[in-house]
């Protein structure tokens, strides 16, 4: 029933430390330990119990590391069910990639699993399990991942945004993670929206400062409106990697999409007067503009000037040869509904909604599953994405990194990324050289869809 052979030993990949993070122990030989675990925590007026987090009454800490440095954790679980960790967007080996079944057996209660991998790209990626996806991750097991640059690129400070929604009672328990009538549409939605875990919490950075912010959506679900009040500010980076294009700063009116997996940089000059903020804002339906985080002006300091800063450094991605590019179609979108994934050990909602190609992924366990397409390491290739249903949907593809080339309904920036919010009824032609061998995960990153069958891999061989 379950694929055991695809445990690849990857307990026994050690080597140099990696950096740390205050938040999580220290295991000898510099492994760092990272403990899944019961939390609880005051999100709004009481504390909410049942949460799942890497320590007891704290959000899932910042892990930092360094491009090109070895990073080593033991993850290990205390829960009563299974997990796994996945590193998105991170381009690492196949083996280290957390997808339960497909690269290693999902880690049980009281067990450990040892990853190791080295960042090749520096920018901002994230953490979360990737085995009872909806469960753990809706009750806070999402954290943020900072792969610093080779070369100091200026900042005086930075601030980290990991923006979440909650779903709570007038007592602030948990309602159930996801209902069948949101599963079925664009997901079921938050009451209670963070970021780092508190309501619209304040930062102070120096006045005339140079702040590099970096905000992530590791919801479940929501696509925010994002934009920024106040203060002068770029765009510099995109779902990690350097932007090589100038971008609208998002203002109130014309607001940035960010979707479920998706992130940004900015680099932001703070006001030179004491006591003045800038906000990051969000439009939320129905609802007066929110502010979901503000950096506050403290002190007094030179004023520094956005030009005063260099390009980051471009990460190492092979660029795809459009002429010589074969092209694979994916069609995401409805499906009759059928009986409930064979997801083994690692939770199913106990629907089938929603597939790739008409055909619904038949669970993590599976047996009989075969790749959406085989790509051969090294080719380049042009993935065509369309959306046939009314719903958004941000596709992730796993351990590789894409580019966007032509859309049926905007015009699109050449980002790299890993992640691309699809909406009603756009077709968008992604270009990729496949460089990194393995099974990779090819998925909705709204996790209702993802688990009730909009989701399946790529084969690089």
């Amino acid at each position: 029933m379950f694929r055991r052979d695809l445990l690849f030993g990857g307990a026994a990949l050690l080597g140099a430390a990696g950096l740390a993070h205050l938040g999580s122990a220290m295991a000898p030989h510099g492994v760092q330990e990272l403990v899944v675990q019961q939390a609880t925590y005051q999100l709004r007026h009481q504390r909410t119990a049942g949460m799942v987090s890497l320590s007891s009454d704290a959000p899932p800490p910042v892990l930092y590391g360094r491009q090109g440095q070895e990073m080593r954790f033991t993850v290990r679980n205390t829960l009563d069910e299974y997990t796994a960790m996945h590193w998105h967007g991170l381009r690492i080996a196949n083996a280290m990639d957390g997808v339960p079944y497909l690269t290693q057996m999902p880690i049980g209660p009281d067990e450990r699993f040892a990853y190791a991998f080295t960042p090749p790209d520096a920018g901002t990626y994230w953490y979360h399990p990737h085995c009872m996806t909806m469960e753990q991750m809706a009750h806070g097991l999402t954290g943020v991942m900072v792969i610093a640059e080779a070369e100091d690129p200026g900042f005086d400070s930075e601030e980290v945004i990991n923006l979440r929604d909650f779903r709570l009672d007038a007592a602030d328990a948990f309602l159930p993670t996801f209902t069948a009538r949101g599963a079925a549409r664009g997901g079921t939605m938050g009451n209670v929206q963070t970021a780092n875990w508190r309501k619209g919490p304040v930062y102070d950075h120096s006045a005339g400062s140079l702040v590099r912010l970096r905000v992530v959506n590791t919801d479940t679900t929501r696509i925010y409106k994002l934009y920024l009040d106040g203060g002068m500010a770029r765009i510099i980076a995109w779902d990690g990697h350097p932007v090589s294009v100038e971008l609208p700063v998002p203002r109130a009116g014309a607001p940035l999409l960010l979707a479920p997996g998706q992130r940004v940089d900015l680099a932001v000059a703070m006001p030179v007067e004491e006591g003045r903020q800038v906000g990051l804002m969000a439009d939320l339906p129905g609802q007066p503009p929110r502010l979901m985080a503000g950096l506050r002006a403290v002190g007094s300091g030179p004023q520094r000037d956005l030009a005063e800063l260099k390009p980051l450094a471009r990460n190492p991605l092979a660029q795809p040869d459009l002429d010589r590019a074969e092209l694979h179609e994916f069609v995401f979108g409805w499906t009759p509904e059928g009986d409930a994934p064979n997801d083994g050990f690692c939770g199913t909602l106990g629907y089938t909604f929603w597939s790739i190609n008409r055909t619904a992924w038949s669970g993590d366990a599976a047996t009989g599953t075969t790749p959406l397409a085989v790509l051969e390491r090294g080719k380049s290739y042009v993935l065509r994405l369309r959306n046939e249903s009314p719903n958004l949907h941000p596709i992730h593809v796993h351990g590789l990194a894409f580019v966007p080339i032509a859309s049926n309904r905007r015009s699109l920036p050449p980002l790299w990324t890993d992640t691309m919010l699809l909406l009603k009824d756009e077709v968008i032609d992604i270009a990729l050289v496949a460089d990194n061998p393995g099974d990779w995960a090819f998925h909705c990153h709204v996790i209702e869809h993802q688990k009730t069958g909009l989701t399946g891999f790529l084969r690089v061989t």
